[in-house]
């Protein structure tokens, strides 16, 4: 288990240790820890999130109300994802939650659901869409669905074991921090595997011609969470249920993958080697939670197990826990911006259940890390939230990134507040009443 604050064993820290080195503990005795950020770090991000209470059927697609149609919307068929430019077709507002980006980088993917089917609008703050940024763990989802996209592939998928250790552990140990099943809760060994067993040039592939075809040529997955890998003890991966076997070799040096890049290589710049963008971010979940509702865009290879399984990790070994994965996804820094807009008695998690039977659903990652590259402690959520009934149905994808100066590690806990300032005044614009 962790000994130090989960989130903040970075990316660029030795995982073996997960302590701050001598030159960072220096810097901490120069600068006394902010209390209350501390504190709010430990009740609303180093925490496991709300569930919501009824639990019964782990949907995919949000049950969502049939509403007229609107022109602030678009189908998939009208933006034409097949084709690179669909940025320019969408039906967008990118000054919706404000005209400048002070206060860290939103954007969300609306979605309202008619009888010509699921339709979508894209809002953002300050044309910050675009804006490469370094997105620490919560990029891991896509080192998830790339390497299950690899063993569809091969003939298995999400249902299967490592090892002995069933992928829906791990995935659930990702994004947890803790030890899960059989999963030993090192979440950056466990990702780190995922993307060595993917290959990064076939991840990168996907935000471009292979699947996204984002036209921002400079947004790439190369790098790694750290040196520490996990090890399943086996080359293969097997089916749970056809005990069919699929060769997924390991890897026992990030660098071994020729699409490996180091992290200030000669072409990454300061958001080193796996920039995104709230964009890049934002439509790949987006695409993973409508996989049913829109197979023209469904990420290749994936089936629906493997997108239930990532969403509730089903199929886990967890005796204590109905659901994973990223339902089980630490903080509650959305959840309780959406609920500091609900007009009802309780608690936030009481109010998210009151406004949806409780069938509300949070899908989350969070990431976040000291940067001394580019002098800023820095926190990003990639979100996807069903919130049926409510307003007749609300269903969205969020990325959202805040930073502050500093780079001391409990500087994490101040972009922790100014993340969750960013997603109360988003989430205050986004629910408002019509």
């Amino acid at each position: 288990m962790l000994k130090c604050p989960l989130l903040l064993c970075s990316s660029l820290l030795a995982l073996s240790a997960c302590q701050p080195s001598t030159t960072q503990q220096s810097r901490q005795q120069s600068s006394p820890p902010n209390q209350e950020a501390q504190s709010f770090y430990k009740q609303s991000v180093d925490v496991f999130p709300y569930q919501p209470v009824d639990l019964t059927a782990p949907y995919i697609d949000c049950p969502l109300t049939v509403q007229e149609p609107s022109e602030q919307y678009q189908t998939a068929a009208q933006s034409d994802y097949s084709t690179p430019g669909w940025e320019q077709r969408v039906a967008a507002d990118w000054q919706f939650f404000g005209n400048n980006n002070d206060k860290g980088r939103l954007l969300v993917i609306d979605q309202r659901l008619t009888d010509d089917g699921m339709t979508y609008r894209y809002l953002a703050n300050g044309n910050s869409q675009n804006e490469r940024y370094e997105p620490w763990s919560s990029s891991k989802v896509m080192a998830i669905t790339g390497a299950i996209s690899q063993a569809r592939q091969a003939g298995v998928g999400a249902n299967s074991l490592a090892g002995e250790v069933p992928i829906a552990d791990l995935i659930t140990s990702i994004h947890t921090y803790f030890p899960f099943g059989m999963a030993d809760g090192n979440s950056n060994a466990i990702a780190s595997y995922f993307i060595n067993v993917s290959g990064r040039d076939y991840l990168t592939g996907l935000f471009h011609d292979d699947w996204l075809k984002l036209s921002n040529p400079d947004i790439y997955l190369r790098g790694a969470y750290g040196s520490v890998l996990f090890d399943p003890d086996s080359d293969n991966w097997q089916d749970r249920a056809t005990k069919q076997q699929a060769s997924m070799p390991r890897l026992t040096d990030n660098q071994q993958d020729p699409g490996y890049l180091d992290y200030r290589c000669d072409t990454c710049g300061l958001t080193g080697n796996k920039p995104m963008t709230t964009l890049a971010q934002a439509e790949w979940l987006k695409r993973l939670a409508n996989h049913m509702a829109e197979p023209s865009t469904r990420h290749p290879d994936l089936q629906e197990e493997d997108i239930r399984t990532l969403f509730y990790g089903t199929g886990h070994s967890d005796v204590t826990h109905q659901y994973g994965g990223m339902l089980m996804g630490i903080s509650n820094l959305v959840a309780d911006a959406i609920a500091k807009q609900i007009d009802a008695p309780g608690d936030n998690r009481t109010k998210l259940n009151q406004i949806s039977s409780g069938k509300w659903r949070i899908f989350q990652k969070l990431g976040s890390g000291p940067s001394e590259t580019r002098k800023r402690a820095e926190m990003v959520m990639l979100a996807h939230v069903c919130l049926p009934e409510y307003q007749g149905g609300r269903a969205f994808t969020l990325a959202a990134q805040a930073s502050v100066d500093g780079y001391e590690e409990w500087q994490v806990s101040e972009a922790a507040i100014k993340l969750q300032a960013l997603l109360d005044n988003g989430m205050a614009r986004l629910l408002s009443p019509p």
